[in-house]
């Protein structure tokens, strides 16, 4: 069960990646775009060129239309694309000072509590984020420029929270497993190398 968990925290994990190289790509064509446009808009071309750049303006170029609205949108799914990794591998940031110097048993205890916290509040964020989803769905509101439904944004996001959600709890479900046989069950090597 673990191995699959595990693979599909990654899967998520490279969606989110190939997400942000998308976005990043958006980026840079749109800003090429407008620096383009405001070249060809500058004074020293339309006096050297005019025909040039009346024929390149007429071609579009420019900022990509609403590429602050996509980017907000994948920026979000990227986030909850990557919590599923983050939980499953133990990547989130932490605090030794004070466990360092606590007994195994209390770190364990310690440890299943963290998880436990964890899976209440990823299942907590992925109801509310599907009722805001819901609500986005019934007021039919759209972005402003591209006008692309809200909701659609909020759905994508919403499939990296469910699954975060279901990872924290598997790994709550296996902790408390571990406390009560006296055993582990997850790799002895998780957690986040920082």
């Amino acid at each position: 069960m673990y191995l699959f968990f595990l693979k599909l925290s990654r899967l998520m994990a490279y969606l989110g990646g190939a997400m942000l190289t998308a976005l990043i790509l958006l980026t840079c064509l749109s800003v090429i775009g407008r620096s383009l446009n405001g070249m060809l808009h500058s004074d020293l071309i339309q006096g050297l060129v005019p025909g040039f750049a009346s024929w390149a303006l007429g071609l579009g170029i420019g900022p990509i239309n609403g590429d602050f609205e996509l980017i907000e949108a994948g920026v979000a799914f990227s986030i909850f694309a990557f919590l599923p990794l983050c939980q499953m591998t133990g990547g989130h940031a932490s605090v030794d000072v004070f466990t360092n110097m606590m007994s195994a048993r209390a770190n364990r205890l310690l440890r299943v509590l963290t998880d436990l916290v964890f899976a209440a509040v990823l299942v907590l964020i992925a109801v509310q984020h599907s009722s805001g989803m819901f609500s986005k769905v019934r007021s039919g509101q759209t972005t402003f420029l591209i006008e692309f439904p809200v909701w659609w944004a909020y759905a994508l996001s919403l499939t990296g929270a469910v699954v975060a959600a279901v990872v924290a709890v598997y790994l709550a479900l296996v902790r408390v497993r571990e406390i009560l046989g006296g055993r582990d069950i997850l790799p002895a090597d998780l957690g986040a190398g920082h």
